[in-house]
């Protein structure tokens, strides 16, 4: 089993090349190869929604996917990032259906958090329902319905598949530990905690990212994965402030600012923005452009200005191809105000200099970059799927055959940025020393430098150029 390389990451549904695992693993030694070094493999466990994110076990993979020896045969030839859900379970868990049948006679009782236990008089005054950092427009819960007849609210944050687990509880503790070991045996060689910062509530607070108790859940989670050998990704889209907390505890962080970052700097030939975030962006970290979700807004507050933060999000519906506002409505199941949803390769106009640039400058940023696989196949906004489904988040989410694959690895777009990945995972340079250069606002210029090792990228914002040379036998070569 493979542990973490700095090599790129490939983000991907075990259905979303191919119809299921074997699939994947197939298209992936055919068409791939060496141009990854690691596998997120999104939730492949038993789910009632979300796309995989209301687990119903972790002990299981979904058979429609395959088996656990599919997934780790994988692990053979990349290392394999999985996600675990702290924040919450299935509601059609065993659990939780437990609870429900049993109540107070029931093992799990203690395992979710009951408002009744809660809350001081069993429920939250307006003034802290108004505090919490919450996605739904009221206090975050559902109503149990027992067998018995009786009813409670128990917290639920996100969908109503999705219960929120009572993290503090020794219940809770033994559930997360049991979890994550089984993982850890199972391939893993780094475990993204998703909604980590929603795990940690107190009455009276914003129930996000609350200290100290946010770094005893993670310290916690490090004690029970550091005998495996296994890392930690908390996942966390807000404030970049937060990131640089995470990194100078020394955990992996992800780069949600560079999407929005480098969009803003393309868009206008201004690297400005860009150039000051590169300077001071964590360097323990996994950066994208684009992930299952949509392209981040929140994580650039106050690395953008408000005004360039409104003007980059007002053009991406102008310069962008087939994205409209109507996408972000309810009128797509969608009213997250967070992160616009579209491809990464369609924000920037279905253009591929513009989208080799961006790739480039992910590629020689500090950290270890992921591609999401639509962004890998250059892939446009899927608007039969949106149209199809009416999920905002669905136009960033095709289902490509193992033929599609075939074919879209010929575009010459794809082609070469399968060639800049081969690039990134193989040259020494990527190893050393991350150096930005002086340069004029509309020029990025970068070099990587690992001893005598050398590779160096200049990019012209406005003329959407770019021009890669790099040491070889002691000699400085193009990349073309």
């Amino acid at each position: 089993m493979k542990k973490i390389e700095n090599k790129i990451m490939l983000i991907t549904y075990a259905d979303s090349m191919g119809k299921n695992l074997k699939d994947l693993k197939l298209i992936l030694k055919e068409q791939i190869g060496d141009a990854i070094g690691g596998v997120h493999l999104l939730p492949f466990f038993p789910s009632s929604g979300d796309r995989g994110f209301a687990p119903m076990t972790y002990r299981e993979v979904d058979p429609v996917f395959g088996n656990w020896d599919d997934v780790t045969s994988l692990a053979d030839d990349y290392y394999l990032m999985y996600d675990y859900m702290i924040n919450h379970i299935s509601a059609k868990s065993e659990y939780y259906k437990d609870f429900l049948a049993k109540k107070d006679d029931s093992q799990y009782k203690d395992l979710f958090i009951r408002y009744k236990d809660f809350w001081e008089n069993g429920e939250p005054t307006q003034d802290e329902v108004d505090v919490i950092y919450k996605r739904k427009p009221r206090a975050p819960y559902v109503d149990a319905i027992f067998a018995d007849g009786t009813t409670e609210k128990v917290w639920c944050t996100f969908d109503e598949e999705q219960i929120d687990i009572n993290c503090p509880h020794e219940s809770a503790k033994t559930f997360i530990r049991e979890n994550l070991q089984y993982l850890c045996e199972h391939g893993a060689a780094i475990i993204r905690l998703d909604a980590f910062a929603y795990a940690t509530k107190k009455a009276g607070t914003s129930c996000f990212f609350i200290e100290p108790e946010v770094w005893n859940l993670l310290d916690e989670c490090e004690d029970i994965l550091r005998e495996y050998g296994v890392a930690i990704l908390p996942e966390i889209h807000e404030h970049y402030t937060m990131q640089k907390k995470i990194e100078a505890k020394d955990f992996y962080v992800y780069d949600f600012a560079l999407p929005m970052l480098l969009i803003n700097a393309l868009y206008y030939g201004n690297g400005s923005y860009l150039k000051n975030w590169l300077n001071i962006c964590p360097r323990k970290q996994f950066t994208t452009l684009d992930t299952h979700d949509g392209i981040g807004v929140v994580d650039v507050r106050d690395l953008l200005p408000d005004e360039e933060i409104d003007r980059t999000k007002e053009d991406i519906f102008k310069f962008g191809a087939n994205v409209k506002k109507i996408y972000n409505t309810a009128a797509y199941n969608n009213l997250d105000i967070y992160q616009i949803n579209c491809t990464y390769y369609s924000a920037l106009g279905d253009d591929d200099a513009s989208y080799l640039c961006s790739r480039a400058i992910q590629f020689f940023a500090p950290g270890i970059p992921q591609v999401y696989y639509v962004g890998m196949l250059a892939g446009k906004n899927d608007l039969e799927l949106l149209e199809e489904t009416k999920v905002g988040r669905n136009i960033n989410r095709h289902y490509y055959s193992v033929e599609e694959v075939r074919e879209e690895v010929r575009r010459p777009v794809v082609a070469q940025l399968l060639k800049l990945m081969r690039f990134r995972n193989s040259h020494k340079a990527f190893d050393g020393a991350f150096i930005l250069n002086e340069s004029p606002d509309h020029i990025i210029s970068i070099t990587r430098r690992m001893g005598v090792d050398e590779a160096n990228l200049i990019v012209d914002l406005n003329k959407k150029e770019m021009k890669i040379t790099y040491t070889e036998d002691g000699k400085m070569k193009e990349l073309v």
